[in-house]
């Protein structure tokens, strides 16, 4: 698994690109308007990891998780399972592909996404 993600509920979208983008130095990767479900923007920095910002009227301003990319999700989820991870959210299909939640001991959130 490769983290891909760092992922960001925004209050503000606008603001935090700025944010992102002047005072921390990222550079807009991609954005995405999902109509009333709300908008997702992509930034870049140094290496392959990136920073979703997300604004939505459902999920309240914060860390929301980490997302992992993973070769073949069903497989992942099947061998996560056989070691006792709480899996929060079976896979799912996604406009990007698929999606699943677990959750690590402390509650975090971690994404696993299978891209297209």
């Amino acid at each position: 698994m490769k983290v891909k993600y760092a992922t960001i509920i925004v209050e503000d979208m606008d603001e935090s690109i700025k944010f992102y983008t002047e005072v921390m130095g990222f550079k807009i990767d991609s954005k995405y308007d999902l109509g009333p479900a709300g908008a997702i923007t992509l930034l870049a920095g140094e290496g392959d990891t990136m920073i979703e910002i997300i604004k939505n009227p459902t999920d309240e301003p914060g860390l929301f998780s980490i997302g992992m990319d993973v070769e073949d999700l069903n497989t992942t989820i099947k061998e996560l399972k056989t070691k006792g991870a709480k899996i929060t959210m079976e896979p799912t299909p996604i406009t990007v592909g698929q999606l699943a939640f677990i959750e690590d001991p402390n509650g975090a959130r971690i994404a696993l996404i299978q891209h297209h």
